[in-house]
């Protein structure tokens, strides 16, 4: 469905041309979901946008790089042809609805919009469809609501619209971005059961952008882990959980709030933190990005970047990072041991 290889990204600074995102590459096949993890500033959104061609003009850029959707090659597409494919064959799920929404307009009106835009229907018929996409992501009285105005909505109500605008046109790929975002956590588990149950009806590929390892787990099927702009390791997502191979990922497994079960209390235990910060894009060390915050760090880290390798054993076939395939961007993914509170097999 979706092969991204190579892509790079920059933007133009005041300090010289920034790579937001650096030789990314992975693949996503039909009905299937990919999460892309990391901190924030990591390059996630930025490959999204990539993908979609929505880069602010004369500042950001795709400098290299393929983006492949079902075989047609979306990075040299005409402009005119680029707006058929959004909305229509990709969809994205913007962080912020409150900012993604237009406050002048009603959230029928943009809904309508997109239907009306792609699908090439009456007035009536693109209504018609608004109100059967806010009942299908669950807003109650959508006859009615469909006249509300965004901030007429709760954050969840915002959010659910959100939804029904990506999907109103049915698209084979959707980019969902920190889809629930600042909602409260029964919120967010309605929100991700209902894009789990959509993807099924509708039968389309998902990229879930998020920093929540938590729902990674529980709704993606591969993980790819994002550092400073590059891929520093993907894997399936119970392999990723069971036996990380890159000392990032095991400091995300390792920050996770800790779940005992029983009646026994223990005693109370610092949350376990990766020291420093990502390291600024237009001053990069130049050896390993991770290795001034990494504790397995060798004098080579510092004096050479690894590239991202297929780990030994794997049995997959794929030259890029997808489903299925390990790969690890660490000269010592070998040592990386894995949290013992994912030691028992029948945990992720």
């Amino acid at each position: 469905m979706l092969d991204v290889r190579g892509l790079t990204t920059t933007f133009e600074t005041q300090e010289g041309l920034l790579r937001a995102i650096d030789d990314v590459s992975f693949h996503v096949p039909e009905g299937k979901t990919l999460g892309i993890v990391g901190e924030s500033g990591c390059g996630k959104s930025v490959t999204a946008l990539s993908i979609l061609r929505l880069l602010p003009d004369g500042v950001g850029a795709i400098e290299k790089g393929s983006v492949m959707l079902s075989g047609k090659e979306l990075v040299t597409l005409p402009e005119r042809e680029m707006r058929d494919v959004r909305g229509n064959d990709i969809s994205m799920i913007f962080q912020e609805p409150m900012t993604s929404l237009n406050p002048v307009y009603t959230v029928g009106a943009q809904i309508e919009e997109a239907v009306a835009l792609h699908q090439n229907v009456s007035r009536k018929q693109a209504r018609a469809r608004a109100i059967e996409m806010l009942r299908l992501v669950g807003i109650h009285s959508p006859e009615e609501n469909v006249d509300a105005y965004p901030h007429q909505l709760s954050g969840g109500m915002r959010q659910r619209v959100m939804i029904a605008m990506a999907l109103a046109c049915e698209p084979r790929l959707l980019l969902a971005d920190e889809p629930t975002t600042a909602l409260d956590v029964t919120i967010q588990a309605q929100i991700l059961e209902l894009l789990q149950s959509l993807q099924t009806k509708l039968g389309m590929s998902t990229v879930l952008i998020t920093h929540d390892l938590g729902v990674v787990a529980e709704y993606t099927h591969h993980v790819v882990v994002m550092y400073a702009g590059r891929v520093v390791e993907s894997a399936p997502v119970k392999d990723l959980f069971r036996a990380p191979k890159h000392p990032y990922t095991l400091g995300l497994l390792e920050s996770l709030p800790v779940h005992v079960e029983g009646p026994t209390p223990t005693r109370r235990t610092r949350l376990r933190t990766i020291e420093g910060i990502v390291p600024d894009l237009a001053k990069l060390p130049p050896g390993c990005r991770f290795a001034e915050r990494c504790p397995l760090v060798i004098d080579r880290c510092r004096e050479s970047e690894p590239a991202l390798e297929r780990l030994a054993g794997d049995g997959e076939d794929d030259d890029i990072p997808g489903m299925g395939s390990r790969f690890s961007r660490c000269y010592r993914a070998a040592d990386v041991e894995r949290p013992s509170r994912f030691a028992r097999e029948d945990r992720t």
